[in-house]
C-alpha cells in the first residue's frame, strides 16, 4: 500500500482571502478556486498542497489554550531563512505574532482569520 499526504486543509469564512495571504506568504501556485474552496501547490510539484474550505463559523484556536476554549487541532509549520525579516513580511500581508513565544527560534504567529502558524530556522 502506497500512501502521500495529499493536502493540508483550513477552514475559514473566506477561502480566497486567505488562499491569498498563503499564496503570497509561500510563494505557492493556485490550481483551483471557487468561491467555497481554493486549492495551492508549491510550485516544483503537485502535491501536498495547502486547500481553503469554507466554514461560515470557524472560531479561531486559544493560544495557549485553556480550559473549555477552542483548542490548536493542528498548526502550519513554515521554516524560513531569516526569522525577524519574515516575521515581519508576514504581518505586513496580515498576520500578527502571538504574545506567547515558546521559543527563541520560533515565532507563532496567526494568519489573518485566526490560525495558528509557526515561522521557524533551520534545525529548530
Amino acid at each position: 500500500m502506497t500512501t502521500l499526504l495529499a493536502a493540508f486543509v483550513l477552514g475559514t469564512p473566506d477561502p480566497p482571502a486567505l488562499a491569498d495571504f498563503y499564496r503570497t506568504l509561500l510563494g505557492w501556485d493556485e490550481v483551483e478556486r471557487e468561491p467555497d474552496w481554493v486549492r495551492l501547490r508549491p510550485p516544483e510539484r503537485e502535491r501536498p498542497g495547502l486547500s481553503f474550505q469554507l466554514e461560515k463559523d470557524h472560531r479561531p484556536p486559544s493560544w495557549p489554550s485553556g480550559p473549555g476554549e477552542q483548542q490548536m487541532q493542528a498548526h502550519l509549520d513554515i521554516q524560513v531563512d531569516d526569522l525577524a525579516a519574515e516575521t515581519e513580511r508576514a504581518c505586513a500581508l496580515g498576520a500578527t505574532v502571538e504574545e506567547h513565544q515558546p521559543q527563541d527560534d520560533v515565532r507563532v504567529l496567526r494568519d489573518p482569520h485566526g490560525h495558528l502558524f509557526c515561522l521557524f530556522l533551520p534545525g529548530a
